[in-house]
């Protein structure tokens, strides 16, 4: 099997919302060259028409057109709201965790100095190497792990993380498909090479009826279509609510410094909200290590 099957279909999903948003949604807060580079012709399409604001006739692409424009409006806030928390604390080191196709070593010249790590499952990663070659650019290091098997310390230590050195950890679109148990697990390990004054900003889902329901509609209009889910092998597997991640942030030595939705962060944007609920239950906390 080639590394682009067993590859995240929901990291491509991701990449053409931030390409399909790129320089149109909420434009001189929010941009992201590197989306549509990283994506094969094939997923170019759904992006070009929702860019074009073409409405496909054809049943199947009508579904990739709404599922790629309803991604879009929900990943500028998120893209955002992490953004400007990465760029009001900056660190000597970032590590983005399941990092899919983000571009941010790349695109962010507020990290013209700092060492970038992507840590993700080994399929993903080379799937994302590939695409990359041709970005203009410093690329990240890249830091393959299998969370199953291997210890995330242990394998950014010898890629050349330094515990001793302040970080800012991205850990984005990643929480709700590990269980409780991975959750807690994964924060347990950040802290272990968290040096004081490093940063977390974590983007989770809050429980809600309205959320899982709309995660069911969808993959029925994919079933409508004679296709799988992109949800169908990577499910959600767990939900937080604000107390209860902050929590267990508090547990590890972070000190929760800012706690949004994504809804307010839209409307303060003034991006299109067709999804208001589901801007409502995603949310992005930072914290800082004390």
């Amino acid at each position: 099997m080639s590394h682009t099957l067993r590859a995240s279909r929901t990291a491509v999903l991701v990449c053409q919302g931030r390409a399909a948003a790129d320089g149109l949604i909420a434009p001189g807060r929010f941009a992201d060259p590197t989306a549509m580079p990283l994506l094969r012709p094939t997923e170019r399409a759904a992006v070009q028409w929702v860019r074009d604001g073409a409405v496909p006739r054809q049943w199947q692409q009508r579904v990739d057109y709404e599922t790629v424009r309803a991604n879009a409006e929900l990943i500028v806030p998120r893209t955002v709201a992490i953004d400007d928390a990465i760029r009001a604390h900056p660190s000597p080191q970032l590590v983005i965790l399941g990092a899919g196709l983000d571009g941010r070593a790349w695109r962010m010249p507020e990290l013209a100095g700092v060492t970038v790590f992507e840590v993700d499952q080994p399929a993903t990663q080379q799937d994302k190497r590939d695409r990359a070659e041709g970005l203009p650019g410093t690329p990240p290091t890249f830091v393959p792990v299998d969370f199953g098997r291997d210890r995330l310390a242990e394998a950014l230590a010898a890629s050349g993380h330094r515990a001793d050195r302040a970080t800012t950890w991205v850990w984005e679109g990643v929480v709700p498909y590990l269980t409780t148990a991975e959750v807690a697990a994964t924060a347990t390990a950040l802290a272990a090479c968290s040096a004081p004054d490093s940063r977390l900003i974590v983007n989770f889902q809050a429980p809600g009826t309205s959320t899982t329901l709309g995660r069911v509609l969808a993959r029925l209009l994919m079933a409508s279509t004679g296709r799988s889910s992109v949800w169908a092998k990577e499910p959600w597997r767990s939900t937080w609510t604000p107390t209860a991640m902050a929590a267990l942030l508090h547990q590890h030595g972070y000190a929760v410094t800012r706690d949004e939705n994504l809804f307010d962060t839209a409307r303060a944007l003034a991006t299109p909200m067709r999804h208001p609920r589901s801007l409502g239950h995603s949310r992005v906390m930072v914290a800082d290590r004390v």
